[in-house]
């Protein structure tokens, strides 16, 4: 069986940008084999079972196999693992193949010493990207009691999850010729409009908050408007990035953005929900067992968590989460060690 470091540099080593992810869930598929694993692969995932032979709940360890392409401003080739000192660099190095390496091989640690129920190892594709297949993966595999979503948190355990609802801020107006813009009877600029929505966004929706990850936030983060600059336009958009907690259901928080806004808002996606971890939660007093240690938080970025959010759930992996998607990625060896026996030391007091 090779170490979690061996293995993950073989994961790195395979470039996996969204939308190519076969050739890695091959690889992954024949390695969880030879360390003696139950392996399916699919068009939805790599699915790991390790089960007990014993009545019990199920516990899921959730991550994702794809990576951002690499972008710009690399000092080193980002698929070929570089190991310097205790780090190692590549794309996808901590988001999320670490997660991913000592997943796999902790699975492989409690084979034949579950208690009871099963562990599955759901890893899917395209989570980078609106076309995440773990939503069928999870289906797929049937009830799940609890899980760990394998995410870069430095092996702090986030149990709150920002969602991500998108919206299209759009306002209307008259087209003119600007030299006459006002001489023609009443006239709407659709940009000053749109302006006058954007100044209400601050703080619009901030009487709810939550005890861990605070005020909902409205941020505008694209603009839209012009025919000519001499043409006053009949339309204006900006593109607003809202950053949800549970105190905000998306659909309340889009009649309330509806109702206090004066331009047309258009919701554009309100999938990624947010997610937080059961005020009695089992699978957090099992990592805490396991890691004592552990810290909580609450988590600004989205996951595959909003798949299992009715799950007793964390996000909990090897890695820092300021280093995903940026040039000369990179985890620390010593988080991918522990990850892989704070994840086999999780199950097992989860499934004792």
């Amino acid at each position: 069986m090779p170490t979690e470091i061996e293995l993950l540099k073989a994961l790195v080593a395979i470039p996996s940008v969204s939308g190519t992810e076969e050739t890695i869930a091959r690889f992954l598929e024949d390695a969880a084999r030879s360390a003696g694993l139950d392996a399916r692969r699919d068009d939805a995932s790599v699915t790991l079972t390790v089960d007990s032979g014993r009545p019990g709940p199920v516990l899921a360890f959730i991550s994702h196999l794809d990576v951002v392409p690499p972008g710009e401003g690399w000092t080193r080739d980002p698929f070929t693992p570089v190991v310097e000192g205790d780090r190692l660099y590549g794309r996808g190095s901590g988001d999320a193949k670490a997660s991913v390496a000592a997943m796999t091989l902790a699975a492989a640690d409690l084979i034949g010493r579950l208690g009871r129920g099963r562990l599955l190892v759901i890893m899917g594709y395209g989570e980078e990207t609106r076309n995440t297949t773990m939503g069928t993966a999870v289906a797929r595999a049937g009830a799940i009691d609890a899980a760990v979503v394998g995410e870069p948190t430095n092996l702090d355990a986030a149990v709150a999850q920002r969602g991500l609802m998108m919206a299209d801020l759009v306002a209307r107006g008259d087209q003119r010729h600007a030299g006459y813009a006002g001489d023609d009877g009443p006239f709407i600029n659709a940009i000053t409009a749109l302006a006058r929505d954007l100044a209400r966004l601050d703080g619009l929706v901030g009487e709810r908050t939550h005890p861990i990850l605070g005020a909902t936030t409205v941020t505008p983060t694209m603009l839209t408007a012009g025919v000519s600059r001499n043409v006053t336009p009949p339309t204006a958009k900006a593109v607003l990035d809202i950053r949800s907690t549970p105190a905000w259901p998306h659909d309340e928080l889009a009649r309330a953005l509806q109702d206090r806004l004066q331009c047309e808002v258009v919701i554009t996606s309100d999938r990624l929900v947010p997610c937080e971890t059961p005020a009695v939660s089992p699978v957090l007093e099992a990592a805490r067992r396991a890691r004592p240690t552990l810290a909580t938080f609450g988590s600004p970025t989205c996951s595959d968590w909003v798949f299992v959010r009715t799950a007793d759930a964390i996000k909990c992996g090897p890695g820092t989460s300021r280093r995903s998607h940026t040039a000369d990625e990179y985890v620390d060896l010593p988080e991918v060690t522990a990850a892989r026996a704070f994840y086999a030391a999780l199950a097992k007091e989860y499934l004792g």
